[in-house]
């Protein structure tokens, strides 16, 4: 019956979503939607908890006399975006959109919440947690930080991220590392400038941070195991104004990635030295500062091929796929997995077909179509986890 039922939601879930899409909120001010999620789980007789990671909320149910204690997470924040689309749900708030999603993966938790809600066909607690600041702010590690796990133990824990690209509404798995790591580095490399035509007076900035560009990419090549993945980005270096005057300095920002732990880590320890030494090499100074990192995300194995086989009953063998490829996106659900190692991170299909673009694009919309199958498939874990 989750399906028929979950059917007869849609129309005010799709309502949900354009109104979250309307009102897109970034990190860690997501005020209104933290309201209205918290206000439908109220309607709907769940106990709510509000504070954690400031914009947090946190919703549990309990039914019958079971022990056994669930957690499903989504995410409620939007990037400073302008959104190019003309859809009549497009975003109201100037550079704000919900560029990834994460106003349909609210949805969908609310989809199931509702379900479960009535239904209530499962025995145990269910916790069912809407985290602030999954974009770049480590909203998750905050709420693991403040006792998320200490005042709503779990004993598996689940996120969902939709994927354009994938077909829509299937559902895709896999355990061990499934998500990269993503470490950022501001750099400052200070020279002496001068006029262009005597640089034999000066410490050019500029050609000492397109050398430490090019030598940062031997870390990847002869320092990280040649079967593990792992990319360094320079995408923004900024020095000077005039073509003829040599600048003082360079800013250079990088990005980092990584599907190993291990691998992680040297590239945080390598990094910093090799930007230094190579700066010194020109008589410049460097100074290399970590401005955050995600850790890896690791799935565990049980839990993986546990959440499988409720999408495979749930769907179908042909909407279920295991075995899905690692993906070299992060993602914050990673602090969560490290607190509370049993649990999964899994992808639902955005569509794959012309006009679908990936997320973090001016043009993206979650696809409506998702919503059913995101809140039938919730409300199927948890009747299956919780029985």
């Amino acid at each position: 019956m989750i399906n028929k039922i979950i059917e007869g939601y849609l129309p005010q879930l799709t309502a949900i979503r354009h109104d979250i899409h309307q009102h897109p909120e970034l990190g860690f001010e997501e005020f209104r939607t933290s309201d209205l999620v918290a206000d439908y789980l109220n309607s709907w007789g769940y106990e709510v908890h509000r504070g954690l990671a400031g914009t947090g909320v946190v919703g549990t149910l309990r039914v019958g006399d079971g022990v056994k204690r669930l957690g499903l997470r989504a995410d409620m924040d939007a990037l400073p975006i302008e959104e190019s689309n003309g859809k009549p749900w497009r975003s109201s708030v100037a550079n704000r959109m919900h560029a990834c999603g994460h106003d349909g993966h609210t949805t969908m938790l609310l989809g199931a919440a509702r379900y479960l809600a009535q239904t209530r066909n499962f025995n145990g607690t269910l916790h069912l947690i809407f985290q602030p600041a999954e974009e770049m702010l480590n909203g998750g590690a905050r709420m693991v930080e403040q006792g998320l796990f200490e005042r709503f133990p779990c004993d598996a824990i689940f996120a969902m991220h939709n994927m354009p690209g994938m077909p829509l509404g299937e559902f895709f798995f896999q355990h061990g590392p499934f998500m990269a790591s993503m470490d950022q580095f501001n750099v400052r490399v200070q020279g002496r400038g001068g006029h262009g035509a005597i640089p034999q007076l000066t410490v050019d900035p500029v050609l000492v941070a397109s050398h430490i560009t090019v030598a940062l990419q031997s870390i990847v090549s002869r320092n990280i195991d040649p079967l593990e993945a792992a990319v360094i980005t320079v995408g923004s270096i900024k020095a000077g104004e005039a073509a003829n005057v040599i600048p003082d300095s360079a800013e250079m920002k990088l990005s980092v990635r990584s599907l190993d732990r291990q691998a992680r880590a040297t590239l945080l320890a390598r990094i910093p030295a090799l930007i230094e030494a190579q700066a010194a090499s020109f008589g410049a100074h460097a100074v290399v500062e970590h401005v955050n990192g995600t850790p890896v995300l690791v799935n565990d194995e049980a839990m993986t091929r546990f959440a499988h086989r409720v999408a495979e009953q749930q769907f179908g063998a042909a909407r279920a796929h295991y075995g899905a490829r690692p993906l070299m996106g992060s993602e914050d659900f990673a602090f969560m997995l490290d607190a509370h190692p049993r649990g999964c991170y899994l992808i639902v299909g955005n569509g794959d077909g012309e006009g679908s673009c990936m997320v973090h694009n001016p043009g993206y919309d979650f696809n409506d179509g998702c919503l059913a199958a995101g809140s039938q498939y919730w409300g199927a874990l948890a009747e299956a986890y919780l029985k």
